[in-house]
């Protein structure tokens, strides 16, 4: 399990420090006490993770160094981030993410929150930035129909057994972000990766199965048949997917 650290930094409208360091296969979470935030360096290494809370509106940092693996995961949110940065360098499968969260019955899916993402130097073999918005959740599974009771030898019939109730249908997926990078004129376009895609929508629910008719009876005189089980529900039909983002590139 990773650890889990607390920065504490100054509760002022900027908050500065002069490094912030986490440790590998660790998590870190920024204060949530300022909006903005500055940093002459953060060091992420490798499968670390530091976290933006949804509260901070803009990081400046002056060095950047992302391990391998290593994270900067932004916290959905309805207003956007700024991350300026003057000199980056990411190492093989470092990665920025500003994803949606996955829906669940009681809320629907949060949209990737939108970022503006400036590097005025970067060494990297490539850029990684996963914006896409959260998935819908799945329906409600139909209940399964109650079963018909069984007869008597002296009176009564066999119960039929009841229909099944339908699926829900599945929720709608969730907006991608809308993501502008400003990036060095001479940093190749094909080592940009972006990703904006809206989120899946829910998958359908479940159908109620039939419940099974009364079972039939031998008795002495005569026999008492069965009753017929009940119709099936109906699925439920799947979620839409949230509409994409926006991918902005702009050189310096």
């Amino acid at each position: 399990m990773r650890k889990v650290f607390l920065l504490a930094l100054l509760a002022s409208p900027m908050a500065m420090a002069q490094s912030v360091s986490v440790e590998t296969n660790s998590l870190m979470r920024l204060p949530n006490s300022s909006s903005v935030l500055q940093l002459e360096r953060l060091d992420v290494a490798d499968y670390g993770t530091l976290l933006i809370p949804s509260t901070v509106t803009q990081v400046n940092v002056d060095e950047l160094h992302l391990g391998r693996e290593a994270r900067i995961a932004i916290v959905p949110s309805t207003v956007g981030l700024q991350l300026q940065v003057r000199h980056a360098q990411l190492e093989h499968g470092s990665q920025i993410t500003s994803r949606g969260a996955p829906g669940t019955h009681e809320k629907p899916a949060k949209p990737g929150r939108d970022l503006s993402l400036r590097i005025e130097s970067l060494n990297a073999n490539e850029l990684s930035v996963d914006a896409r918005g959260g998935a819908g959740a799945q329906g409600y599974s139909g209940l399964d129909g109650a079963n018909g009771e069984d007869p008597g030898c002296t009176w009564g019939s066999a119960g039929r057994g009841a229909n099944g109730d339908n699926g829900g249908d599945g929720l709608a997926g969730a907006a991608g972000a809308q993501v502008r990078v400003e990036l060095p004129q001479d940093y190749p376009s094909e080592q940009i990766k972006v990703w904006v895609e809206g989120g899946a929508g829910g998958l359908a629910g479940t159908a109620g199965k039939p419940g099974k008719g009364g079972q039939s009876k031998g008795c002495l005189v005569y026999r008492a048949d069965g009753g017929e089980k009940g119709r099936p529900g109906l699925e439920g039909q799947p979620g839409v997917a949230g509409p994409a983002g926006s991918v902005t590139v702009q050189r310096l």
